[in-house]
């Protein structure tokens, strides 16, 4: 036991020095004893960190940038300007006035541009993501290059793997891609297209064209009362 405590207490003392060093250095950290931060991390002046916030490995943070509550970061950027909340994080790169989260988790390989929109369960592997991506919320991408101007909404996502291989999917600069749609990779969403709501996509869709795939709307009245 009283090993334990001097342990606990020679990483306190560590980690309190680490955290007024770099509040010495311009860095907003709001509540340096539930802030955890690794000898490795690097951060730039006036950014801010919010109680309760874990930074390990080669992180770097740069100027203005605001992270946490909550927030585990691994081996990740984050650019200027840029606010990330209440996440998880591992070796992905954030560029600048982008907001991630909160309840985001970006894994290894998720590089995201400039002023992008990466909301609330929103998960992203080994994908490309240009500037002005929005990804709002309850989304996946993995294996997959991303361009400018994507709208990715709710509940879409890549289908990256048939059970051997992983396979890539493009989206070209200003695509939509519609709720709740699947994209078979390998395939390609061209510039400027559109892919309807509910849509399961395993061709390419040509640039500025609407890709629907879903069956037609059949309704049955009655069908409950009369089933029995």
């Amino acid at each position: 036991m009283k090993e334990i405590i001097k342990t606990a207490e020679a990483a306190r003392q560590t980690r309190e020095k680490i955290n007024y060093k770099h509040m010495e250095n311009g860095v907003k950290i709001l509540d340096p004893a539930t802030t955890y931060i690794d000898s490795t991390v690097e951060i730039e002046a006036d950014a801010v960190i919010y109680p309760g916030c874990i930074l390990e490995g080669a992180c770097k943070i740069e100027e203005g940038a605001i992270i946490g509550p909550y927030t585990h970061m691994k081996d990740t950027i984050i650019g200027k300007g840029t606010a990330v909340r209440q996440s998880v994080l591992s070796g992905a790169s954030i560029g600048e006035n982008t907001e991630v989260g909160p309840f985001a988790y970006l894994r290894p390989g998720a590089v995201v541009g400039n002023k992008c929109r990466i909301g609330n369960f929103v998960e992203i592997k080994n994908a490309n993501l240009g500037d002005g991506v929005k990804m709002a919320h309850l989304s996946y991408i993995g294996d997959a290059d991303v361009g400018n101007n994507v709208n990715y909404s709710c509940g879409a996502i890549t289908a990256n793997y048939d059970g051997v291989k992983k396979h890539r999917t493009v989206i070209e600069d200003d695509a939509f891609i519609g709720c709740n749609s699947n994209l078979i990779a390998p395939v390609c969403i061209g510039e400027g297209a559109l892919i309807a709501a509910g849509s399961t996509i395993n061709q390419t869709v040509p640039e500025y064209s609407l890709g629907i795939a879903r069956e037609r709307q059949t309704t049955k009245e009655n069908w409950v009362k009369e089933r029995g």
